[in-house]
């Protein structure tokens, strides 16, 4: 998956950046940054974690939080950039939400999502990107845009490698969620999570390619290609 975590970890370390920028560019864009911040974090968040697939119980779950305080820097900097722009109240809902997702939300929603579907794992999807447009205070709703970026990353491991029509539909869904409010300003909380999953969907398709399998030498099982 080194191809995938490149890309997004490029377009995770840009986000960054001019989130980190964005007190002396444009302050009213800071808290949908934060939330394309936690969809993309969480996304490549789940493609990189391998540890859910090699150990079971309370191992997975005490290995995760050893690994927590180093993830949580980038949130730590989102929050300086909160508290630089003057808002005191949003730095707090960005720090609670991160520890929260990182220490609770991520491994319970992890075990659970795993047991899903790849139909039922989209539903939720969707689900989560339409109640994102009713939660109450910013703590929640980046929790929700946090578990939206977990099922978008889980969804996108279920489908099909590489498949052109797969990557025409995230591509087509980006380009409605992006031109829908300007028709439909009311529905912007609602597209603008959908147009950032729609991105990491079809950035994800256009990167490298998951690693073919072959027959396991010692027979039985699989190995994956180097």
């Amino acid at each position: 998956m080194s191809g995938e975590l490149r890309a997004l970890g490029l377009v995770h370390g840009l986000l960054l950046g001019l989130l980190l920028a964005s007190p002396l560019i444009a302050p009213g864009l800071l808290p949908w940054g934060v939330e394309a911040l936690f969809i993309i974090g969480a996304f490549q968040l789940r493609l990189a974690d391998r540890r859910w697939d090699m150990r079971d119980g309370w191992r997975s779950w005490i290995s995760h939080i050893r690994m927590a305080p180093l993830r949580l820097i980038p949130w730590g900097a989102a929050a300086t950039v909160a508290l630089i722009a003057g808002n005191g109240a949003r730095a707090q809902a960005i720090l609670i939400a991160a520890s929260l997702c990182e220490l609770l939300v991520y491994p319970v929603c992890t075990h659970v999502l795993a047991r899903l579907s790849r139909r039922v794992v989209g539903a939720v999807l969707v689900l989560l990107i339409l109640i994102g447009l009713s939660a109450v205070g910013e703590t929640i709703r980046y929790m929700i845009c946090f578990m939206t970026g977990m099922s978008a990353c889980l969804f996108w491991l279920r489908g099909p490698d590489g498949e052109g029509h797969a990557l025409g539909l995230a591509l087509a869904g980006l380009v409605a969620a992006a031109i829908a409010p300007v028709f439909w300003p009311a529905v912007l909380p609602v597209a603008f999570p959908a147009a950032i999953v729609c991105a990491t969907l079809a950035l994800a398709h256009v990167s490298t390619l998951r690693r073919r399998p072959v027959p396991w030498r010692a027979g039985g099982g699989t190995q994956v290609r180097p």
